[in-house]
């Protein structure tokens, strides 16, 4: 294979790696109040056009039958919502004792109790093709959940209480989940004989929208100042952030390819990233909301600000290979 026919096939990673140089060098572009102003054309506008993508590629048979799947949304539920944040809690019990930073633990414990993501586990998913239909379905019901849920949570684990203003939420999640997502299957009624014949490149569009979600995100990351951050510890967290994702994903991957599992590979595929997947979109807002007022609130950040692209970066980079397996089993 020639350079330049490997660097079209991996446009996607190069992709990564550019938006993440240009985010370092110059990171107020992307932050929250500037010139690209994240919080409408990201929140909104890109969440909206993933979803809108999905609508229009996604048939509608594969969606409904995906909403019957039962045991594969409890499954993603209960190991994000329940399984996770526990796991975490009773791994910090041993970290407590460690000299690591206090408040960056505390953000380690605020990752586990967030929910699943809106976009980037269905842009993945899709890319090794995966059961889209279920992550879709799991990314929306779980962020839902996650309204309630979360700052549950929270306090079950943190002691943090606030009033959390679910109706703003819930209705933003309508508006960049559900209605883009039924405009979407709308539209494709009546051109789907065009879908069928041009066949857009859905994917590739989904890609470059979340190459801006990673850019804004890591302009907020490299934007930061993390005031006393302790650079032992962050390296320390950095290190345990990609050893959870690692871990977690192998996990839920020996849990549904087991011999007695129902599950088929595209299942599998949908269950690995929706699972370990956290939101930031969701994550943010709610930590501001729920630790108002706290000093070090830029701390307890920076753990989710870290996990949102990592996990990005490792789902991008475990593509090829999720595929290879996929590809390999469905013969």
């Amino acid at each position: 294979m020639g350079l330049l026919e490997r660097l079209r096939k991996e446009w996607f990673i190069l992709g990564i790696v550019l938006v993440i140089a240009v985010a370092r060098l110059e990171p107020g572009v992307g932050v929250k109040g500037g010139p690209l102003k994240p919080e409408i054309t990201i929140t909104y506008i890109a969440v909206s056009a993933i979803f809108f993508n999905s609508g229009l590629s996604l048939k509608t048979e594969e969606l409904t039958s995906a909403l019957m799947h039962v045991k594969l949304h409890l499954f993603v539920q209960i190991f994000t919502l329940v399984f996770f944040p526990t796991a975490i809690w009773v791994f910090l019990q041993l970290l407590s004792i460690t000299p690591l930073d206090v408040w960056l633990l505390k953000g380690l414990q605020t990752v586990g109790c967030m929910p699943p993501p809106v976009s980037s586990a269905v842009i993945l998913t899709k890319a090794v093709g995966g059961n889209e239909a279920a992550a879709i379905f799991n990314s929306a019901f779980g962020s839902f959940l996650g309204i309630v849920i979360t700052p549950l949570l929270l306090l079950l684990f943190l002691g943090s209480s606030s009033s959390v203003p679910f109706t703003s939420i819930f209705s933003q999640l309508f508006m960049t989940v559900v209605v883009p997502l039924i405009i979407g299957q709308i539209v494709r009624r009546y051109i789907k004989d065009w879908l069928e014949r041009k066949k857009p490149p859905f994917g590739a569009i989904s890609s470059c929208v979340l190459l801006m979600i990673i850019y804004t995100t890591f302009c907020d990351t490299f934007a930061n100042p993390n005031i006393d951050l302790d650079k032992f510890s962050l390296i320390i967290i950095v290190f345990i952030i990609f050893s959870v994702q690692m871990s977690f994903m192998f996990l839920t991957f020996l849990f549904s390819t087991r011999n007695n599992s129902t599950f088929t590979p595209a299942d599998t595929v949908a269950i690995v990233f929706c699972s370990t997947h956290k939101s930031l979109t969701l994550g943010i807002p709610m930590l501001k909301i729920v630790f108002a007022g706290y000093e070090r609130l830029s701390l307890i950040s920076v753990p989710l600000l870290i996990y949102h692209p990592a996990q990005i970066l490792l789902g991008s980079l475990l593509v090829p290979t999720i595929k290879s397996w996929m590809v390999s089993r469905q013969k």
